[in-house]
C-alpha cells in the first residue's frame, strides 16, 4: 500500500500527489515512470514520476483527469492509500554534459521534464525550457522551471501568457540563434511530431517520451509496442524515450485511439456510480424543501 501524503490541483483537471514510496524514491532517475493500480479491481495506468525526494521517501505524480481511472484517482484525498505502484520502470534519460539542451513540454507533459532539468543542471549543462499550453491556466509548474533553467520560454495558443503561438515557433527562434546539442520533447503526439520535424534539418539529436497503452510494465503483454526505425519496440522496457526522428507517430496515434470507445463507456459507468449517492441525496433534499 502507498499512502497519499498531499494532493493539490495545479491546473484545471490536473492534480499533483505526493506519495510515500521509499524504494521508488531511492531508485528513481529522470525519465522513469510507474504503473499504478488504485485497488484490486482497478486497471493499471502508467504515470511518469514528476519529482522525487530520496531522503523523505516520496514521489510526486501529476495526472490529468480524462478517463475513469484518473477521475477515480482524483477522488482520493491525503491519508488514503493506493493498492499498487510498480516502479521505477523504463530506461532513464541519458544524462551527461552535452552543452546546450532544450526541453520542450506541452500541457501536463511539461511536468515530466522537471526531473530531466534537475539532472541536466547537475551535470553542468545550459538548459533552455520551452513550455506550451492552450491557455495560461494550463501551464504547469512554470515557476519551478524558472528557478532552475537558464532560460524559460512560455507559449500559449491564446496569448494569455508568454508569446502567442506554438512551442515550435519559439523553438525555431532558439535553433536559429544558437547551437543546440540535444532536445527532449514531452507532450501530445502531434506536438512531439512537430518538434521532431523541426529539428531534423538542423541535425539536432531529439528524444521524445512516449506514453502508449501499458498494462503490466514488463513487455510481456505487448500493449505498449511502438514502431521505431521500422522495428517494433516496447515502450515499457525499451523506452519510454526514443529517437524522435525514427518514431512512427501516425501508428502511435492510431494505436492510442483503439480503445477510445471502451474508455468512454468506462467513464460513463464510473460517472453514474459516482452520481448515485450524490444524486439521491440531492433529490431527497428537494423533496424536503417541498
Amino acid at each position: 500500500m502507498y499512502r497519499i501524503l498531499k494532493k493539490e490541483t495545479v491546473a484545471p483537471q490536473v492534480d499533483a500527489m505526493i506519495i510515500e514510496a521509499p524504494y521508488i524514491a531511492r531508485h528513481h532517475q529522470a525519465g522513469n515512470f510507474v504503473v499504478l493500480r488504485i485497488d484490486e479491481k482497478g486497471e493499471r495506468i502508467p504515470l511518469t514520476i514528476a519529482d522525487s525526494d530520496s531522503e523523505k521517501g516520496t514521489i510526486t505524480l501529476l495526472f490529468q483527469k480524462i478517463g475513469k481511472t484518473t477521475e477515480q484517482l482524483g477522488t482520493l484525498k491525503a491519508g488514503k492509500v493506493i493498492r499498487d505502484i510498480a516502479g521505477p520502470l523504463g530506461h532513464a534519460t541519458p544524462i551527461r554534459e552535452y552543452g546546450h539542451c532544450v526541453l520542450v513540454g506541452g500541457g501536463i507533459g511539461s511536468a515530466t521534464l522537471y526531473p530531466i532539468l534537475k539532472a541536466l543542471k547537475g551535470t553542468h549543462n545550459r538548459v533552455t525550457v520551452i513550455l506550451g499550453a492552450r491557455t495560461r491556466e494550463l501551464l504547469v509548474w512554470g515557476e519551478r522551471f524558472e528557478e532552475l533553467a537558464d532560460e524559460v520560454l512560455l507559449t500559449t495558443d491564446d496569448g494569455s501568457s508568454g508569446r502567442k503561438g506554438l512551442v515550435t515557433g519559439a523553438f525555431k527562434e532558439v535553433l536559429d540563434r544558437s547551437d543546440v546539442d540535444i532536445a527532449v520533447a514531452v507532450g501530445p503526439i502531434r506536438m512531439m511530431q512537430a518538434v521532431a520535424e523541426l529539428t531534423r534539418p538542423y541535425h539536432v539529436k531529439t528524444l521524445v517520451s512516449l506514453n502508449p497503452v501499458m498494462v503490466e510494465g514488463t513487455g510481456m503483454c505487448g500493449a505498449c509496442r511502438v514502431n521505431v526505425g521500422g522495428k517494433t519496440r516496447f515502450a515499457c522496457i525499451e523506452g519510454p524515450e526514443f529517437d524522435a526522428h525514427e518514431v512512427d507517430f501516425q501508428e502511435l496515434a492510431n494505436r492510442l485511439g483503439f480503445y477510445r470507445e471502451e474508455e468512454q463507456e468506462s467513464m460513463k459507468l464510473f460517472s453514474r456510480k459516482q452520481c448515485k449517492g450524490t444524486c439521491k441525496k440531492g433529490n431527497k433534499g428537494t423533496k424536503a424543501q417541498r
